[in-house]
């Protein structure tokens, strides 16, 4: 009991900035606030033509201008509030992630978009994998990074899987590039297909929704692909798209459990060659980073389903997590070196574009294979 309550404090210490937090956070929750007016202007000015920008997108892109013009000059004050930032905000941020879903939006689809939803998780993920690593010999935390954005939620599923990974800066930043691209250009090409007429003699107008939901990188460019044809349309791509994001927790329990096999494997050398399967089994389950504040989240989104809220104060919430998530991606770009990237290279970016298409192709197959069960 005792330990418990020890854990729950050191935890409740670790998300509670001090004074040396103080600058950064400012400078952070600043660029953040800016790039979410930035965002709500733009669409204002254009009338609503400008899309897929996000103030995710532009705190990145803000954030890596400043992070490889001025803030060098200020690292040393800085830095503090800004890894905070980049480390317990994230969390936060995916933890009230929770107050955008409910169970009942769940339901409202059925079990063909959950099944759907779980086969382009898993296929997406396990194909990027084998491409990246042994095809195009991609590093494997950028791999798996790009992975996750493209089999779950995009940019936000990619600084979840980041504390999990462990990846420097530079990956996280490119495989949010993979979501930014090839998520924009599936929320334009979509509703053209579907206007053009190729994809009704394969799915009806519930299962565009759900085949757009399943596939598209982005929440937001969800949103953009399924209103482009109707409201209903769009509601039931949004709600599929939700089912993916709840996959988050299992997803990152599965892939901390995975990248424990390498840290086994290499503590095992000293050890006898003898040792059982079960002991090395149980050694990788104490191994695992569990990632609460994924389960935090789902936790959220039950409490969000169960207990009475008032519409202001649920808004409130999703404000709350906007602006965390704004600070979260303005961080990582102001610790966002360009010279990194550039030693990347362009075969992340042939990664996203292939996996770009199989969303498109073999996610299409999924969708028409479980709308004939």
């Amino acid at each position: 009991m005792h330990t418990l309550v020890q854990s729950v404090s050191n935890s409740v210490h670790n998300y509670t900035p001090n004074h040396l937090h103080l600058a950064g956070l400012v400078v952070v929750l600043i660029g953040s606030l800016f790039c979410l007016w930035l965002d709500s202007s733009l669409d204002i000015w254009s009338n609503g033509h400008i899309v897929g920008l996000s103030s995710l997108t532009l705190a990145i892109l803000l954030g890596m201008i400043l992070g490889n013009t001025i803030y060098p000059k200020f690292t040393e004050r800085l830095n503090s509030g800004v890894c905070f930032s980049k480390g317990q905000i994230l969390r936060l941020a995916i933890m009230f992630y929770g107050f955008k879903l409910t169970m009942t939006q769940v339901a409202s689809v059925g079990m063909p978009a959950i099944m759907t939803d779980a086969l382009v998780l898993t296929s997406t993920f396990l194909l990027t994998y084998w491409l990246g690593t042994r095809w195009l010999k991609v590093d494997k935390e950028t791999v798996i990074l790009i992975g996750s954005g493209a089999s779950i939620c995009g940019a936000a599923a990619v600084i979840a899987a980041e504390p999990v990974v462990n990846a420097q800066a530079h990956k996280v930043t490119i495989a949010v590039a993979t979501v930014v691209v090839f998520g924009t250009i599936a929320m334009l090409l979509y509703p053209f297909l579907y206007h053009l007429g190729w994809l009704q003699p394969w799915l009806s107008a519930q299962q565009y929704g759900m085949y757009t939901g399943s596939t598209v990188h982005e929440v937001a460019q969800v949103v953009v692909a399924g209103n482009a044809i109707n409201t209903e349309i769009g509601d039931t791509a949004v709600v599929t798209k939700m089912i993916r994001v709840m996959m988050l927790a299992p997803f990152l329990l599965v892939l901390s459990f995975a990248l424990t096999k390498d840290r086994t494997v290499d503590s095992a050398a000293v050890e006898e060659d003898n040792k059982d399967e079960t002991a090395s089994f149980m050694t990788r389950v104490k191994q695992v980073k569990v990632p609460w504040f994924a389960f935090i989240f789902i936790g959220i989104v039950l409490i969000h389903t169960w207990v009475p809220m008032s519409e202001s104060i649920v808004r409130s919430m999703v404000m709350l997590d906007d602006v965390l998530l704004t600070m979260a991606m303005f961080a990582l770009g102001l610790t966002t070196h360009l010279s990194a990237i550039k030693q990347a290279g362009v075969r992340p970016l042939i990664l996203g574009a292939i996996m770009f298409g199989w969303l498109i192709l073999g996610g299409g197959l999924i969708n028409i294979g479980i709308s004939f069960i």
